[in-house]
């Protein structure tokens, strides 16, 4: 069976995480639209295992949450009743660490009580310290924060912004006019009760992934490659990206390498699972 070169791998992942769609890939590279696919699914399952081995003990003090809507196969008006339950909306949930900008942990699924939970559930095992926990006004974090901390010291403030009049009602509500700071548990620090590094990733995210682009035909047909293509975005992002603000990646900034990974490295996760396959 033909198999891609390690360099020809390096130039599709390079490709896929800076949000060039698949078919796009096939026209620039020449390789078959299945095998970008392909190749696309089996790095990210790489991505997903590595990151759940490497991403714990971590140093983090803050962190800050946030959902960012997409939609698998089609939006939620559109999907059939009793269908295919994958397919409508889809929240992905996003830790990050607003000194070290390292994302820990993201979850895809609705924005339920339940998903606040899972989301939140496997994030509080991979931190070594108590944190200062900020999130905005969505009242599915009241009870999953208390679950997922129930053992954990946490000093947890809500930030609720108040809009006002306006809005076309399809991508957005009103103007903000205001916003206040809820201190739920503990004592945080009013003035670290915040979400803009989280919103401001929310950006890197949309325009990095092409199945978050909105309003063009590159959205995920199935949940699993929505999953599994965070999963290879995150990685790069936390390994690979240099931060404008830090100068150096994330990863190196929370201790968990010494130095900026190139793409044959990030490849080199997937490689060394088939050499250990082979074996």
């Amino acid at each position: 069976m033909n198999r891609l070169t390690n360099d020809e791998r390096a130039r599709v992942v390079a490709c896929l995480v800076e949000g060039t769609s698949q078919r796009a890939i096939v026209r620039i590279t020449g390789i078959a639209k299945k095998t970008v696919a392909r190749l696309a699914v089996e790095l990210g399952e790489a991505c997903e295992r590595f990151s759940d081995s490497v991403m714990h003990d971590l140093p983090c003090e803050q962190i800050q949450c946030d959902e960012i809507w997409s939609f698998v196969g089609c939006k939620q008006a559109n999907a059939r009743d009793g269908g295919d339950r994958e397919r409508g909306d889809c929240w992905t949930w996003i830790a990050i660490d607003p000194v070290t900008k390292l994302i820990p942990v993201f979850y895809c699924g609705d924005r339920s009580g339940v998903a606040a939970y899972r989301f939140l559930m496997n994030l509080a095992p991979r931190l070594r310290n108590k944190v200062q926990l900020s999130t905005d006004g969505h009242t599915a974090y009241l009870q999953a924060v208390n679950a997922a901390f129930n053992n954990m010291r946490v000093d947890y403030g809500m930030l609720v912004k108040l809009y006002g009049e306006g809005g076309d009602g399809k991508y957005g509500p009103g103007d903000v006019i205001g916003a206040r700071k809820d201190i739920i548990r503990g004592h945080p620090k009013l003035d670290q009760i915040c979400t803009s590094h989280a919103e401001r990733n929310n950006l890197t995210v949309r325009m990095q992934m092409r199945r978050f682009t909105r309003l063009t035909n590159g959205f995920s047909k199935k949940l699993a490659n929505h999953r599994l293509a965070c999963a290879l975005h995150f990685v790069h992002y936390n390994f690979c990206r240099i931060h404008s603000a830090l100068r150096i990646t994330p990863a190196m900034a929370a201790g968990l390498t010494d130095h900026v990974w190139e793409l044959s490295e990030l490849v080199g996760l997937l490689e060394a699972e088939e050499v250990q396959l082979a074996a």
